[in-house]
């Protein structure tokens, strides 16, 4: 019987892993992936963070980069692995767990080789779960080669020829940017023009520490201003929108209402020649697999800074936790601790 088990480690998990070692908590680390960072390796191949260096730190071990520099994916996944390793957390990797089911004090853990059994839980699977792409992607021809940002890696995996870019968050003007710089290739971007960006330096500070300063990652998400800013379209940071639109090859057309073979409708215009689409359109939770969890009507857990209704059970990493920062890799360490002062009252 442990007393502990954490489900998913990238920061998440290993934050919180962190504050259960030095409770010295019986636990166990288990993740679907085959190696550890595997999130974010599995992501498009110039992913950088728009945090630098120092807001990149976990509890106990500091990124290690040089102050201002934006780490790249595989800098991210490395340190993960390095603080794995420093820890000696107990980890069980390829392990994806199937169904989780309280029965009476104890939580049973199911997964393809059979089951864990643990006093507590802490799901720290992230906000990212099932790729969304909008319904009509089902009537657009085999010929048009489509892919999720999820598994979008580089232009490389694209055929020749026009390609549409779908969703305005940080991911799709990322990947506009990217797939846009092949002069060559007709670029159609399908999304809010009228987006909202922020630089990532500022008077010679990043943007972050402006952040810091001024506490814009510290209101909570039940205060009147953190209710604001939580309901508000959050802006891209660090990519330059606008000089991208102005790009010769890059055609905005609105929003994709509708499709039908190679005919994409779009608020602008009809698009016919069209070879692939990238949908970076986003995710949508799945807790199905949590037995008796009551959610929200956006589909997450309902809870009170990660703690949940059900005794035992735990949450962290999940957008707004508790404040902007929340969802950071430097800020997640906050609501670990949170956790961990909660986990150690309880005991």
């Amino acid at each position: 019987m442990l007393d502990f088990i954490v489900v998913g480690a990238a920061q998440a998990g290993l934050s919180i892993s962190y504050y259960l070692k030095e409770l010295d908590k019986k636990f166990i680390m288990v993740d679907k992936e085959e190696e550890v960072g595997a999130s974010w390796l599995n992501r498009w191949d110039s992913l950088t963070l728009f945090t630098p260096t120092e807001f990149n730190h976990l509890p106990g071990l500091d990124f290690p980069a040089p102050k201002g520099h934006y780490p790249n994916k595989y800098e991210v996944a490395d340190y993960f692995k390095s603080y794995t390793k420093e820890f000696d957390f107990p980890l069980k990797l390829n392990t994806l767990i199937e169904k989780i089911e309280k029965k009476e004090d104890r939580f049973i853990l199911t997964h393809k080789d059979g089951t864990y059994e643990a006093k507590n839980v802490v799901i720290a699977t992230g906000p990212f779960h099932i790729p969304y792409t909008p319904p009509c992607s089902e009537d657009i021809s085999e010929d048009i080669f489509q892919i999720h940002s999820n598994f979008y890696k580089s232009p490389s995996q694209l055929k020749a020829g026009p390609t549409m870019v779908v969703g305005d968050g940080d991911s799709g003007v990322q990947i506009l940017n990217e797939v846009s710089s092949e002069k060559e290739r007709k670029t159609y971007f399908s999304g809010d023009t009228n987006i909202k960006t922020l630089p990532q330096e500022i008077l010679g500070k990043t943007l972050w520490w402006w952040f810091t300063k001024t506490g814009f990652l510290s209101f909570s998400k039940d205060s009147y201003l953190g209710k604001k800013i939580s309901h508000s379209r959050q802006p891209v940071i660090g990519t330059d929108v606008k000089g991208i639109l102005d790009r010769e090859n890059v055609i905005p057309v609105g929003r994709t209402n509708d499709a039908h073979q190679h005919q994409i409708e779009t608020d602008e215009k009809s698009i016919s020649d069209i070879k692939n689409i990238v949908w970076a359109t986003g995710y949508r939770p799945n807790f199905s697999w949590i037995k008796g969890l009551e959610l929200t009507q956006e589909g997450y857990p309902k809870h009170k800074r990660g703690i949940s209704a059900m005794k035992g059970l735990y949450f962290i990493g999940l957008p707004w936790l508790h404040t902007r920062g929340s969802a950071t890799l430097g800020g997640i360490k906050k609501d670990a601790k949170y956790l961990k002062k909660y986990i150690n009252k309880e005991e």
